[in-house]
């Protein structure tokens, strides 16, 4: 599934059950791999540690649980059975050239001949 991101802020979350869970607030993003690892239904801007550690683990929604996302974000209360999600890589040579073109302008495009490193 694709969708930006500035897409999900404001979104409603519910889950299988027609449970709903709130408005999205923040994400959590892991950089290193380009996913989003948490959907906060509480905003993040908080004065300590041990604030925002409380909306992470009693206000948030772990990605993984993310079934669909399109007028709101369905997400598995636990009985819908799911397949375990796969990440394939296709072979770079074999990527659509307006992928290409939409990764350098919007990613920070780096071929396999950058001699560029990251931290």
């Amino acid at each position: 599934m694709t969708i930006r991101i500035s897409k999900l802020f404001g979104m409603d979350i519910y889950e299988t059950n027609a449970t709903y869970r709130g408005k999205v607030h923040d994400l959590v993003l892991n950089l290193e791999q380009g996913v989003v690892e948490t959907i906060t239904t509480q905003p993040l801007k908080v004065n300590s540690k041990i604030e925002a550690k409380k909306i992470i683990t009693e206000h948030s929604v772990p990605y993984s649980k993310v079934i669909s996302c399109d007028d709101i974000i369905l997400i598995n209360s636990g009985n819908v059975p799911t397949a375990p999600k796969r990440i394939e890589k296709e072979p770079e040579a074999a990527e659509d050239p307006r992928e290409t073109a939409i990764r350098k302008k919007y990613i920070g495009y780096r071929s396999k001949y950058s001699t560029a490193t990251r931290r």
